[in-house]
């Protein structure tokens, strides 16, 4: 009874602070995490640390939801449209993110090797959500806008990919074993090959099934029936579901001509889990963990907001885009929300304490600052490339 309680609470306490910090403009998100870290056992002690614990199902099922809809997102005949030159500047925007913070920790903060690559690939991931609400709030249009859109469509695909690169590799560094070349190279990349050949099969056989379904309940059952399946094979044979589960949206949506109607039937299930799931995330919050992040937690804030600028800077002016672009992309990029969080979670299985519980400390720190602060510089950025007019 206790846990149906704790779960009214989560999502009342969502809806509350989301709708009072919209009120001064700032994203759902926010409401959702401040939501939690208040009814949370650090502050009001509402909703205990046991109850947040013994809720992890619905963290993980909201993290099989993002990397389904993600991997379903990416349709190649948009992406052939958007061009080479958007996938160039996704990619060098997210790996010099991932690069920039990897090297801090390492040259700065002296961390291991599997804690700075893991926090590193997760530096990569973008969230769109609040750079779209300021585009749509002051109905910006312009060149910079044009490449913000695509690249924030494409960017969390390449983070979660990243990750499930980095995370293996980290797995294989922590794993005690005698290490050498040939088992840093062989074990991360069998993980991965793995993970996307079931993710592959999987999407064929998805597609050869929804041929046989009469209607939208058959194809809501279906689709939700394969994401936990996949979810749980996943963790059984020790593979990254977030890969597995990208490929088989990739596959589902660019193979076999099905009907996007599953898209649009989970999109209706989702929203209430992706409120408990924020709302969980800032009530783990270790607020006597994030005193103790220190100076990594802000190494980690400035180093990934550089790495972000500095590659999409260099993307830009490379592919030949207009200085207002090369300017100001990196600055409309800096927000970080869902992804990230998922993906702090999964760290804390992958590194041991402390440290990852430290990553998980550190991002969700990093989400709240990148949140309220995210919208503010994406506005003055959009403001200076000519893109928001008149007096704001």
């Amino acid at each position: 009874m206790d846990s149906i309680f704790f779960l009214a609470v989560i999502f009342l306490s969502g809806l509350i602070f989301a709708r009072i910090l919209g009120k001064v403009k700032f994203p759902d998100v926010t409401g959702y995490l401040i939501g939690g870290m208040i009814i949370g056992p650090y502050i009001l002690g509402i909703v205990p640390k046991d109850a947040v614990s013994g809720m992890e199902i619905i963290s993980q099922v909201a993290l099989s939801f993002i990397a389904f809809s993600v991997g379903s997102e990416m349709n190649f005949n948009d992406i052939k449209e958007i061009g080479v030159k958007i996938l160039i500047v996704t990619i060098f925007e997210a790996l010099g993110a991932l690069i920039f913070v990897t090297l801090a920790m390492l040259l700065i903060f002296r961390t291991d090797l599997a804690f700075a690559i893991t926090i590193g690939s997760i530096a990569s991931a973008t969230a769109p959500a609040a750079t779209l609400m300021v585009i749509r709030q002051y109905e910006a249009k312009g060149g910079l806008v044009d490449v913000l859109i695509p690249v924030v469509a494409l960017d969390d695909a390449i983070c979660i990919m990243a990750f499930g690169v980095c995370s293996s590799i980290a797995t294989t560094l922590m794993s005690g074993a005698d290490l050498n070349f040939a088992t840093m190279i062989f074990e991360p990349v069998k993980e991965i090959v793995l993970a996307l050949i079931l993710g592959f099969v999987s999407g064929i056989i998805y597609i050869l099934l929804s041929k046989k379904l009469r209607n939208d309940t058959e194809t809501l059952t279906l689709t939700l029936a394969m994401i936990f399946i996949l979810t749980s094979a996943s963790i059984k044979w020790g593979l990254s579901s977030l890969l597995t589960l990208i490929m088989t949206g990739i596959v589902i949506s660019n193979m076999g001509n099905v009907d996007r109607r599953y898209q649009e039937l989970i999109s209706t299930i989702t929203p209430p889990i992706f409120i408990a799931f924020f709302v969980l995330s800032g009530a783990d919050l270790d607020l006597p963990g994030v005193k103790e992040a220190g100076l990594i937690g802000v190494g980690y804030i400035i180093f990934r907001v550089l790495g972000k600028y500095i590659g999409a800077m260099i993307s830009t002016k490379m592919t030949g885009f207009s200085k207002e672009v090369q300017q100001n992309l990196g600055l409309t990029l800096v927000p970080q929300a869902g992804v990230a969080i998922g993906l702090s979670l999964i760290a804390t299985r992958i590194i041991p304490a402390p440290y990852g519980a430290m990553i998980r400390t550190i991002i969700l720190s990093a989400t709240i600052v990148y949140e309220l602060v995210g919208p503010i510089i994406a506005k003055i950025a959009l403001k200076r490339a000519g893109c928001i007019k008149g007096k704001v």
